[in-house]
């Protein structure tokens, strides 16, 4: 990621970029990407199964139907307070996204 950030991106391709790691440190690696990423003002596409994760980093949530993958739907994703992963998971609005996102996958 530094060697990718180092060449001063404007759009960065992450695909499950924190499957590898534990919880914690997957929280603690989100926030810090996340941080940088929003100061260097670089656009990401990235890939991710975990819901959780997706909105609480994601300003856009695109889900995908099965193969042949289509656009079901596209969500803004807009929490009050919004400042970092770890916080984003604490908005009121949180639970709202997870569950249109969670059906929304339940029913392909």
């Amino acid at each position: 990621m530094i060697r990718t950030l180092a060449t001063k991106p404007n759009l960065i391709f992450l695909d499950e970029p924190f499957s590898a790691l534990d919880y914690q440190t997957r929280l603690k690696v989100s926030d810090d990407i996340y941080r940088i990423i929003k100061n260097e003002n670089i656009t990401v596409i990235m890939v991710s199964h975990d819901i959780a994760e997706s909105i609480s980093l994601s300003e856009r949530i695109v889900v995908l139907s099965k193969r042949p993958s289509k656009v079901k739907n596209i969500y803004n994703i807009i929490l009050t307070n919004k400042s970092n992963p770890i916080d984003n998971r604490k908005a009121p609005e949180f639970s709202y996204y997870y569950d249109l996102i969670w059906k929304d996958i339940d029913n392909d």
